[in-house]
């Protein structure tokens, strides 16, 4: 069998390196230059900053196990921040308990681990997929043919991604996705060199533009003075066509109002088109044995790192159980 994995996220990598283990042929097609998805980090000319997924957390026990297994490799550390509770215009302190992983040196560690010895072809964005005799083909943006045909394609990428894509395939597919209701999230990556330490690594922010604040340089093996703010969904895609220059003088304005002092900040901004949300009902995966398509990712199975690793498992499983 033969497997085109669309997508090098956490759920297509979990998913390409569960099917390698048995000995299936994965391919995967990523747009982005790196796998990861929005486990991200970005270069600044300040040092490296997390500006996707902030931590994760680990209930189920598969996803437990693998966690230690990245804690083993080093590529992932227990994160124990001083966190903040921001509402109605008065700090508390947090009293969530709940265990906080994040990725060592950064976010995108423990996607590039899983990424390792896969085939992946980078900056490769699927633009047509056609069922053939049996076989899946596949076309892409870039001037390059992809001349391998497959038995089995899975799409680990973002509902309206997904859709787009499959619109003429199955209205199964069509079926599934339609509910799903994703928001987009104006990020922003800001040095402080005026501001005072915060007496906090990082806060959840109510009732207001921004939804999360967090110190770069609280976390495992990371350094500088750079904060994460996130802009709430809701906010993000009603806001979502704004520009650059537009969303950042906004989250500038809510910082300030928070008590940041923005004096000489240095500033870059990410828009993440497709950041949360999903199927309000988790279905896991899904898998279309008969014409040999499969979904997996977050957003169909609750949201968060841990729902997109356990999706990607339990679409190999699916896949493997066809190949019996």
């Amino acid at each position: 069998m033969k497997v085109a994995m669309i997508g090098a996220g956490i759920a297509g990598l979990s998913c390409a390196r569960e099917l390698v283990s048995s000995s299936i042929s994965v391919d995967i097609f990523e747009k982005s230059r790196g796998p990861s998805g929005r486990m991200s980090t970005r270069r600044t000319q300040n040092g490296s900053v997390d500006h996707g997924a902030q931590y994760f957390t680990a209930r189920d026990d598969r996803f437990i196990q693998e966690v230690q297994k990245w804690i083993q490799a080093d590529i992932a550390a227990v994160w124990k921040p001083k966190l903040k509770v921001y509402e109605a215009g008065v700090w508390r302190d947090s009293q969530s308990q709940e265990i906080r992983y994040v990725g060592t040196p950064n976010m995108s560690s423990p996607g590039k681990h899983l990424a390792k010895d896969l085939s992946i072809q980078h900056e490769t964005t699927i633009s047509q997929l056609e069922r053939k005799d049996g076989k899946w083909h596949l076309r892409c943006n870039e001037n390059r043919e992809i001349t391998a045909s497959y038995d089995f394609i899975v799409l680990a990428i973002p509902a309206p991604q997904a859709s787009a894509l499959t619109k003429d395939v199955d209205a199964r597919v069509f079926d599934t996705i339609s509910p799903a209701q994703m928001s987009a999230c104006w990020t922003m990556m800001a040095n402080l060199p005026n501001q005072i330490a915060a007496d906090f690594d990082a806060a959840f922010i109510n009732q207001e533009i921004i939804s999360w604040i967090c110190q770069n340089g609280s976390k495992t093996m990371r350094q500088g003075n750079i904060w994460t703010v996130h802009a709430n969904p809701a906010w993000s895609q009603d806001h979502v066509e704004l520009s650059k220059e537009d969303a950042q003088a906004q989250l500038v304005k809510c910082l300030k109002s928070l008590g940041f002092n923005c004096q000489g900040a240095e500033i870059s901004m990410h828009r993440w088109r497709y950041a949360s949300g999903g199927l309000k009902n988790s279905i896991g995966f899904l898998a279309l044995p008969d014409i040999g398509l499969g979904l997996c990712g977050d957003w169909l199975n609750g949201g968060r790192v841990e729902g997109a690793w356990l999706s990607g498992l339990e679409m190999a499983l699916a896949v493997k159980q066809i190949k019996r």
